[in-house]
C-alpha cells in the first residue's frame, strides 16, 4: 500500500469541488477510505483548511467535515527540527516546505501528492500530481 501526504490543493480541490480537479482528488480520497491507500496530512493543512472553509460554511459543519477527512487519513508530525528545516530551506511557499520536510517523520511516506509540483523542486520526495498518480496506480 502506498503512503502519500497529500498537499493542501488536492484538499481544497475536494471540498470546494474545483472542476476539474475535483474529480481526481475525490478517487485519491476514496482510496484512503477503501484502505487502498494510506494518505497523510499535516496540522497546518488542517489548520489553513478550516481557516478557508470556515468563510463559506458554520464552524461546526466545518468540524463535522475535516473530522470526517481525518478518520480516513493520518496527520504528519511537525515537530521543532520540521519547523527549523522548513525555515532554513530554498522552498519560497513555507506551507509547502513544512509538509516537505514532515513527511520524512512518518518514513513511510513516499510521495507527495499535489497539483504544484513546481513548488517542489526543492523537495528530496518525488512528487505527482493527483492526475499523473492515478494513471500510474492503474497501469
Amino acid at each position: 500500500m502506498d503512503k502519500i501526504l497529500i498537499d493542501t490543493n488536492v484538499i481544497l480541490d475536494f471540498f470546494f469541488d474545483r472542476k476539474p480537479f475535483s474529480e481526481n482528488a475525490s478517487k485519491i480520497l476514496s482510496l484512503c477510505e477503501k484502505k487502498k491507500l494510506k494518505g497523510f496530512v499535516t496540522p497546518v493543512m488542517v489548520s489553513n483548511v478550516y481557516y478557508l472553509l470556515r468563510k463559506t460554511a458554520g464552524h461546526k459543519k466545518v468540524i463535522e467535515s475535516l473530522k470526517q477527512l481525518l478518520s480516513i487519513v493520518d496527520v504528519a508530525i511537525i515537530n521543532k527540527a520540521t519547523v527549523l528545516e522548513a525555515l532554513n530551506s530554498n522552498f519560497k511557499d513555507f506551507e509547502d516546505a513544512l509538509q516537505n520536510f514532515s513527511a520524512p517523520n512518518e518514513k513511510e511516506i513516499k510521495i507527495i501528492i499535489t497539483r504544484n509540483t513546481k513548488d517542489y523542486t526543492t523537495g528530496s520526495l518525488p512528487i505527482m500530481t493527483p492526475e499523473a498518480y492515478l494513471k500510474a496506480i492503474e497501469a
